[in-house]
């Protein structure tokens, strides 16, 4: 930002003053390098009119990058009670745009604790990262978009198209909300500790309306079925939602097809059926 950023300490002497060792446990990996973090503050632009919401701060090395490229206020989920006072510190630095939240990212609503125009842009632990976006996916449209750092083979499996070994469950639900965008990679060695695969930093944009029109929780006990049993025909894989052969005729879907075949669409047609059925 401007020449009135206030002096910030190298973060490894935050991590050594605090005795911040990064904990498997809570799946940490520290991203240290001030470059790549103020990158991914930069996929997230413009930031300058929104609030953002963080998770799993650490020592702060994302959030610094937000504040340093202009967030105008950073709410900070975190739930390693060690990582506290050093983020104290740097809400010292930079007064009146740096908010801690102690907790459990998994048990708050982000969209809480902002107004809007709000964003959430995070270096999410790989433990808690699909449990994470799959609970924000309800309420995406509360958010003008979402920046996070997954594995790379998660960030495949989110922007996967039909008729791929990637696509799948994950897929269909995401895409079905919003457009996917993976903008660069982190190797392993930016972290400490390094993990043992690459991230992928993905943005995600909330689409006007969904792709098609359907009940979430139908769509998600049809992609469940389908995908759970991905290698046989639909007329198979769906029986345990009732009468398939009866859903399949209603959405129009080829009963002989499998589910890494069907698009974002198709499925919604199924989720329709299946409401319809139950009625």
């Amino acid at each position: 930002m401007a020449d009135d950023t206030p002096p910030l300490p190298p973060l490894r002497d935050i991590i050594r003053r605090h005795g911040l060792a990064a904990r498997k446990a809570l799946g940490q990996n520290f991203l240290l390098d001030l470059n790549l973090t103020r990158r991914i503050a930069r996929s997230a632009a413009p930031l300058a009119d929104c609030n953002v919401v963080e998770i799993g701060p650490g020592p702060g090395g994302l959030t610094r990058a937000l504040l340093l490229e202009g967030a105008r206020r950073v709410v900070a989920i975190e739930r390693d009670e060690r990582c506290l006072p050093a983020l104290a510190e740097l809400a010292a630095a930079f007064p009146g745009r740096l908010d801690i939240v102690p907790g459990d990212a998994l048990t708050i609503d982000p969209a809480s604790l902002v107004p809007a125009p709000r964003k959430i842009v995070a270096n999410l632990p790989y433990n808690v990262a699909t449990p994470l976006l799959i609970a924000w996916l309800p309420s995406i449209a509360a958010f003008v978009d979402f920046t996070l750092m997954f594995q790379k083979e998660v960030a495949a499996r989110l922007a996967a198209k039909p008729d791929t070994r990637d696509y799948g469950r994950l897929s269909v639900l995401t895409q079905w909300l919003a457009t996917v965008e993976r903008p660069f990679d982190i190797a392993p060695k930016a972290f400490v500790p390094p993990p043992k695969v690459t991230s992928t930093v993905v943005r995600l944009t909330p689409r006007p309306e969904p792709q098609a029109p359907c009940d979430q929780g139908a769509l998600e006990r049809v992609t469940a079925a389908a995908f759970g049993q991905r290698r046989k025909m639909l007329r198979q894989s769906l029986k345990s939602l009732g009468d398939a052969a009866r859903l399949l005729h209603a959405a129009q879907v080829d009963p002989t097809a499998r589910a890494e075949s069907l698009t974002v669409t198709e499925f919604c047609a199924l989720a329709r059926a299946l409401t319809a059925s139950v009625r």
